[in-house]
């Protein structure tokens, strides 16, 4: 199956579920912004709780925060998001379409990419399992040619980001011959810069109004209360602060249903180090954060680390772990070395001391910041991408969602296999038993096939079926969804059988 038509049937998926839905759908939807359904939010309320437990209990130098959306407008002047926080942005005359101009070159590079690797799937192939990748890649004359074609492509796109260059920009989609993917014209407008932030205004009156912006990341509410948790925790540096929360930025080219979203949640934390210790704890978290990846077990060859082109201001290294989805390999969460800028910028234009005494060294300084950044959302679409299964059976096609049983919306479900003879009563029984354990669900409609089918549909790691052998000897057959394998089990030994597969420790044990 083609890799478009695959996610065209995961979006679709996520409706007909209630994972989710678009926004404001009856009035036509709102453009790139999405709810969650009731299956969604408990995926999503799972993904978080992950990553938090994760960064909070697994780390005793890591806590929380909670900040505010609204801050002071001083603080986005001074983090240089007013100045700074823009894309280079270019129209196609004809189609009247708005682009990132960096997007479009970075998927011109991904379709270099793309023609080495149908050379090697096509070598593979011929040659089975004699074939040696790596001399194939070195001595392929046309792999050589499309790798001298991506290298020089990269060399020049690195530097014309680097040095801000938008008539490069420009130039580069004009020499590579990229088209608008609607019109298919060449007929492009100059690069430009657009500047994300939403802006609103706070106060009484509107003459007495300021404007103050929606937050476009919640790092900064992090580093304008560092020393407040620094203090009041007795925090000694290395430390940590993580916070989940929304932000806002105004994408002009928001796509790929809830990868690129104006509205959209963060899971970041930033953990302030002695200056000059940075970049060890940065290949310490790079480590770290993808080992909690790879823990899910969607497949180690699906990750990757991609070293920026270009490093933002604040920053002295940086580097992103990318998931290979069915549109490509793309970014879900980003490391970066923040050096030293948040905080000194802050005190700068407070006017007030936010250093930290170091007793070992009995000094203050401004620590230096290294960030793990994670959007939500992102995580949500990998975690289903990875998930979505389709399986040709012996009488039909099944459609599951591999979800791991620690992230699975619903745990399990109960399932009488008719609707009489006490066996309701006894499955209504084992749910009240185990309800304030786990989210479970009640299903009573339909064969028992069907029930088992709807169950796959929506990631849930086990059914318990239950049936007159039950009202003999408190036995229930469970199955379990990813083998599709059944058993005889007592009712009292449920609890520890999905307790055991459903908890965070067998996750935490890889990270």
């Amino acid at each position: 199956m083609a890799k478009e038509d695959t996610f065209k049937k995961l979006v679709a998926h996520c409706k007909e579920y209630g994972f989710v839905f678009q926004s404001s759908e009856i009035y036509d939807g709102l453009g790139a912004v999405y709810d969650y359904g009731q299956l969604g939010v408990e995926l999503k309320n799972n993904i978080k709780k992950y990553w938090w437990d994760s960064m909070v209990k697994l780390h005793e130098n890591v806590v929380g925060l909670d900040s505010a959306i609204f801050m002071h407008p001083t603080i986005w002047k001074a983090s240089g998001h007013v100045d700074a926080f823009s894309d280079p942005l270019i129209d196609n005359k004809d189609s009247k379409k708005r682009y990132r101009a960096d997007v479009l070159i970075e998927e011109q590079l991904a379709k270099i990419e793309g023609k080495i690797d149908k050379e090697v799937a096509k070598a593979q192939k011929r040659f089975g399992d004699s074939f040696d990748e790596k001399q194939f890649r070195e001595t392929n004359p046309r792999v050589l040619s499309n790798q001298t074609k991506y290298e020089e492509l990269h060399t020049r796109f690195a530097k014309a980001l680097n040095d801000s260059h938008l008539d490069e920009l420009k130039q580069i989609i004009i020499d590579q011959g990229i088209v608008c993917p609607v019109s298919g014209s060449r007929n492009w407008t100059d690069v430009r810069q657009f500047n994300l932030m939403f802006s609103t205004e706070m106060g009484a009156t509107a003459e007495g109004a300021s404007k103050i912006y929606l937050r476009p990341e919640t790092a900064q509410g992090i580093f304008v209360n560092y020393l407040n948790v620094q203090k009041t925790g007795r925090m000694k540096i290395p430390f940590g602060i993580a916070q989940i929360g929304k932000a806002f930025r105004n994408e002009i080219v928001a796509r790929q249903f809830i990868f690129r979203m104006r509205e959209f949640e963060q899971m970041e934390m930033q953990f302030f180090v002695r200056p000059g210790t940075e970049l060890n704890w940065f290949e310490k978290w790079k480590e770290t954060r993808m080992k909690w990846h790879k823990a899910l077990g969607f497949g180690d060859e699906n990750y990757r680390f991609h070293e920026h082109e270009k490093l933002a201001h604040y920053a002295n290294a940086a580097v992103d772990i990318e998931y290979k989805f069915p549109f490509g390999f793309k970014e879900v969460e980003g490391i970066h070395s923040r050096t030293d800028f948040d905080l000194s910028q802050h005190e700068e234009y407070s006017g007030k001391k936010i250093r930290y005494f170091d007793p070992d060294l009995n000094e203050s300084y401004v620590p230096f910041v290294v960030e793990t950044s994670i959007g939500v959302d992102r995580m949500f679409l990998q975690v289903i991408s990875a998930a979505y299964c389709e399986e040709q059976l012996e009488k039909d096609m099944r459609v599951v969602l591999k979800i791991p049983p620690a992230l699975a919306p619903i745990k399990f479900a109960v399932l009488p296999l008719v609707r009489k003879d006490g066996l309701p009563e006894k499955a209504r029984e084992i749910i009240s038993n185990l309800k304030f354990d786990f989210n479970c669900q009640y299903d009573e409609k339909d064969s028992i096939g069907k029930r088992y089918r709807r169950q796959d549909a929506i990631g849930t790691p086990f059914c318990i079926t239950v049936d007159h052998q039950t009202t003999e000897d408190n036995t229930v057959t469970i199955r379990y969804r990813d083998t599709m394998a059944q058993k005889r089990v007592a009712i009292d030994k449920l609890g520890n059988i999905i307790g055991e597969q459903v908890n965070f420790k067998g996750l935490f044990g890889k990270i």
